[in-house]
């Protein structure tokens, strides 16, 4: 019996081998195509990739089917192969003659759904691509805000194998985020982090704002942000889950952040690893920067300030096939970072080519790459290149890929940049006691694709009417200097508190460019026409100086710039110097402006700021300067006073100084009002004086300085962020007139 079962079983496999063998012996004689129409016998060979003598099997045959309907081209295919014949049989898709799409008027969503579907006119039709066309029509329309579209999809067959494709759209209404949220162990208060993010609640007054609906690539923004901010602060290992809209009702959204912040973490040992042949007295600056950080709070922007330092470093000292990785290691909160420095294969860039950038110039993309076709390859280099095109803030997504080039030592770089809109327009209006003010603006950050800014604003409040138009090219000629020009025409009523009008216009040009680390310098002309005009109530010494002035300033400013972040700032310095010298000018006023700001944190989650505040107007000519040009202490740097009521006096009329200081310390204190999310709780202390009367010596009250204590409560309400201040005078002149409270009010439209 076990015989005769080895016989039947050895009887089978030869029978297999033999199957198999006959298989894959058979060969390709001849090709026959049959029900092609518009499709050539040679294009189908191409798809199919078979050939005459080509050995066939039952897989490869299966490869020929895969591939023709990959091809999309076909509706049916079926693939007979017998007596060396291949046979092919076909039945191609129809022409989509022309793709409507009716229910949207707006030609930029219809343009934007042209760009991300795969149908096109004069393509082949498929039905498959067309399911999954559906599909990102109301991706593209999410999107945008509109999270319940209607889609129906109709085929009008037309002769000769061609249709017509009509998408019917019901967009519906936009989605709209009626209340944002944050869960989780957060660290920080709603308020605070509301002011993080780009989405916007929706309030029926917001009709200007876009921020306000729904939109999944703000929402991928909203996260980029948080994620940074907390990274800023310390939360090394801050975990934001998801951001996901829970449904209300029929058209709006609860937008939810899911936040688990976890412990702080703090620099420790930072240490950088250099190739032997490398000078280390080279990279003494980045020794000097490691040690200041050593115990401070974690900052991913420290981190990439260091790989700046870097970059600088190996620019400078010709390091050109340099790699730099950055290793963590993390005990008990603190983390150890060694920056590996590492030569690598010397490779020379041959090609940079760029897709995309439909609107975008080439030349403005190119201008903010740090490698060039040419150069030796460098990764850091070829890192910051696309990081510098990601904060340009004109494209979606910026991508890269490094291939290699026609020689073993090339490399060709291909970027691809997704476009955005990059027009801007607001609104926005306050109240307060100080007064209400309403402020509407346009802006175009890519002006006809060269990287040229436009901005136009125009802002009205109780005593101005302020209007200006600039154009701002921030790499002129490729040479990392800012040039601008504005044009500006403004009215100022202040005949009630201080007995003169004027109506100013004019016009300044001029550059601005990185100096050192850190310190930028600007150089300007500013060229105004003013016209004076004083009333009956203005004394002998105001009148006479109504009449018309045309002055010409050359400007200067310096700005050492040292803040953490530019916004939501924690810790830093920035000082500020603005000088005006003149140059046609009939009072011949001289301004000097210094500002600086200091910022620390006291304790986790305080910020403390101290700033000082200078300013003088005199005249080198040893005239009296214009009234208009006679200096008023700004709210901001003396509260518990009321605007412009301290200092000189010209009968009743305060008339400013040509001399003003201010000192301030504020403090947070996020202990009151800890479970309030909406509130938050400061402690000020302001000094601050304005003296000096060029044309008189009578009541200037210079001798007194002011000071004030007091507190200040902010407050995000639904309308939008208010400010309460309570303030007590603690010095002051028996002409300054005081106010215990004050409030501002501020809403967006």
């Amino acid at each position: 019996m076990s015989y005769k079962i080895n016989k039947i079983l050895l009887l089978i496999f030869f029978l297999n081998l033999f199957f198999i063998n006959f298989s894959k012996a058979e060969v390709v004689k001849e090709i026959k195509i049959i029900g092609n129409d518009r499709i050539s016998d040679q294009t189908i060979l191409m798809f199919s990739q078979v050939s005459i003598n080509q050995d066939l099997d039952r897989t490869s045959i299966n490869e020929i089917l895969k591939k023709l309907y990959n091809s999309n081209y076909f509706e049916n295919v079926s693939v007979n192969f017998s007596n060396n014949i291949l046979e092919i049989k076909l039945k191609e898709n129809p022409i989509i003659q022309d793709i409507i799409i009716d229910g949207i008027k707006a030609k930029k969503i219809i343009d934007e759904i042209k760009n991300n579907t795969k149908l096109k006119a004069r393509s082949s039709f498929n039905e498959k691509i067309l399911e999954r066309d559906k599909e990102r029509i109301s991706s593209v329309l999410k999107n945008i805000g509109y999270y319940f579209p209607k889609i129906d999809i109709f085929i009008e067959d037309l002769k000769d194998n061609k249709i017509n494709l009509t998408y019917k759209i019901d967009i519906g209404e936009k989605a709209k985020i009626k209340k944002i949220s944050f869960i989780g162990d957060k660290k920080f208060k709603d308020k605070k982090l509301k002011s993080i993010i780009v989405s916007e609640e929706y309030k029926f007054w917001k009709f200007v704002t876009g921020k306000k609906y729904l939109n999944e690539n703000i929402n991928k923004l909203d996260l980029r942000l948080l994620k940074n901010f907390y990274l800023n602060r310390g939360y090394y290992d801050v975990k934001i889950d998801s951001s996901f809209a829970k449904l209300i009702n029929s058209n709006e959204f609860e937008l939810i952040f899911n936040i688990q912040a976890n412990e702080r973490f703090y620099f420790n040992e930072l240490k950088i690893e250099l190739p032997n042949d490398f000078d280390t007295s080279n990279f003494q600056t980045l020794i000097d920067i490691f040690k200041k950080l050593k115990g401070e709070p974690y900052s991913l922007n420290r981190v990439n300030d260091i790989l700046e330092e870097i970059d600088k470093i190996t620019i400078f000292e010709q390091y050109q096939s340099i790699s730099a990785n950055v290793l963590e290691n993390i005990e008990d909160q603190k983390i150890n970072l060694n920056f590996v420095i590492e030569e690598t294969e010397q490779f020379f860039v041959e090609r940079i080519n760029i897709f995309g950038n439909n609107v975008t110039r080439e030349n403005v993309i190119r201008n903010q790459l740090e490698i060039d076709e040419g150069d030796p390859f460098n990764e850091i280099l070829s890192n910051k290149s696309i990081n510098n095109l990601k904060s340009l803030n004109f494209f979606k997504n910026v991508n890269s890929e490094i291939l290699e080039g026609s020689s073993p030592d090339q490399k060709i770089i291909n970027i691809s940049i997704e476009e955005k809109p990059t027009g801007e327009i607001s609104a926005g209006a306050g109240v307060g006691t100080s007064g209400t003010s309403f402020a509407v603006g346009v802006k175009e950050n890519n002006y006809l694709g060269k990287g040229i800014n436009l901005a136009a604003n125009a802002i009205i409040s109780d005593e101005s009417l302020k209007g200006l138009f600039s154009v701002t090219n921030p790499n002129i000629n490729n040479s990392d200097k800012l040039v601008y020009f504005t044009a500006e025409a403004s009215e100022t009523d202040r005949l009630s508190a201080f007995g003169y009008k004027t109506n100013k216009t004019g016009f300044s040009l001029g550059t601005n460019f990185e100096f050192l680390n850190d310190l930028r310098v600007g150089v300007g002309n500013s060229n105004y026409y003013e016209k004076i005009e004083t009333d009956s109530t203005a004394s002998t010494r105001q009148k006479s100086q109504e009449g018309n002035y045309w002055d010409s300033f050359l400007n200067f400013q310096f700005d050492f710039d040292t803040r953490n972040q530019k916004f939501q700032t924690s810790e830093g310095v920035r000082s500020q110097y603005f000088i005006d010298l003149p140059i046609i000018s009939e009072t011949g006023t001289l301004t000097n402006t210094y500002m600086y700001k200091y910022f620390t944190e006291f304790y986790e989650n305080n910020i403390s700021s101290f700033s000082l505040y200078l300013r003088s107007s005199t005249s080198i000519k040893n005239e009296d300067i214009k009234l208009s040009e006679r200096i008023i202490l700004p709210s901001k740097r003396l509260r518990g006073f009321e605007r412009g009521k301290i200092g000189p006096k010209d009968g009743e009329d305060y008339i400013g100084g040509n001399y003003a200081a201010a000192l301030n310390f504020s403090s947070t204190i996020p202990q009151i009002f800890e479970n309030a999310e909406n509130m938050d709780f400061l402690f000020f202390v302001d000094a601050g004086n304005v003296w000096g009367v060029d044309y008189f010596s009578g009541d200037d009250e210079g001798s007194e300085i002011r000071s004030s204590a007091g507190v200040g409560i902010d407050w995000l309400t639904p309308i939008g962020p208010l400010n309460f201040v309570f303030a007590t005078a603690i010095t002051k002149a028996d002409s300054d007139k005081t106010e215990t409270f004050s409030f501002n009010l501020g809403t967006s439209f």
